[in-house]
């Protein structure tokens, strides 16, 4: 399998490819709007805005599954992130990111990159770094703000 064959519904509900995608470098969030790393959103957004003319994109994924600590619509999310932090990088619906409900690229992801104690996305914010040919370069804790991981964003855009 690989995660270009993998399809999601935008924030807005329409249903986008992850094909889409093919040939940037990517990083894949899990979001939400009511936690203690929800400023983060700052950092990727400053990310993104420096590195998307050279093909990197930012995909954010809402979910309510630790604390419910995104419990809005995906109308209300959106309003949210924009209004707040200036997101401009491509959001998703509300997903589950774990479990047997996980979305299947959420159970892609942990399947190609571990996590410490368990596969499982433990905790909002876990970000995944995908390089130009769809492979799973790193995960990166919940706690690891975005900007500590430039200069891995920038080896992935020159590859």
């Amino acid at each position: 399998m690989s995660i270009y064959e993998i399809s999601a519904k935008t924030i807005e509900g329409k249903e986008k490819s992850l094909e889409d995608y093919k040939g940037k470098v990517l990083l894949i969030v899990n979001t939400a709007s009511k936690c203690g790393f929800t400023p983060q959103f700052e950092s990727l957004q400053n990310l993104y805005d420096e590195y998307k003319e050279q093909g990197f994109e930012i995909l954010g994924f809402p979910s309510n599954q630790f604390k419910e600590q995104d419990p809005g619509t995906n109308e209300e999310i959106s309003e949210y992130c924009r209004r707040n932090y200036g997101v401009s990088f491509q959001m998703f619906s509300k997903v589950d990111v774990k479990g047997e409900n996980a979305h299947p690229l959420f159970s892609y992801l942990t399947n190609e990159a571990k996590g410490l104690v368990t596969n499982q996305i433990k905790w909002n914010f876990t970000k995944f770094l995908i390089g130009r040919q769809g492979e799973v370069l790193n995960r990166y804790a919940p706690q690891t703000k975005p900007e500590s991981f430039r200069r891995d964003i920038v080896e992935a855009l020159q590859q």
